[in-house]
């Protein structure tokens, strides 16, 4: 018996999550189309001109923008950040620095720590209780 090899195929906005991108930016046939594994694959490894330029100006998606400000997209959402921004207006929001950014990388910065205080002492406690029973 001969097993077929289908293609996994995923839908546009799929695609420009993963490539970290705002979809209503791309080229049209990329939004109209369907983005097999492959070529995803392809694209990451050798992107085109639009795909460079889409990632070094922007508009870009929310998840980018919070991590180019350094914070989470909930902070974003509390600044009042709901719509994709470019990479020059997101240096200018640095360079101004409103208050809410000010508060929401320090509350970026808290939630890193407290994530590494629980990391570090769970490996303490699994250090202590010493290797799993059978």
């Amino acid at each position: 018996m001969k097993s077929h090899q289908t293609t996994q195929t995923m839908k546009p906005a799929t695609a420009a999550k993963k490539l970290g991108v705002y979809l209503e930016a791309t080229p049209t046939e990329f939004q109209e189309g369907v983005v097999s594994r492959a070529e995803l694959t392809a694209l990451q490894a050798d992107p085109p001109e639009w795909l460079r330029e889409l990632r070094r100006t922007g508009p870009h998606p929310r998840p980018v923008v919070a991590a180019k400000l350094g914070v989470s997209i909930s902070g974003l959402a509390r600044g009042g950040i709901t719509e994709p921004l470019t990479t020059e207006q997101i240096e200018a929001l640095k360079a101004e620095s409103p208050e809410w950014l000010v508060r929401e990388r320090t509350v970026q910065a808290e939630v890193r720590k407290e994530a590494v205080r629980v990391k570090e002492k769970n490996a303490e406690r699994a250090e202590q209780s010493g290797p799993p029973r059978d």
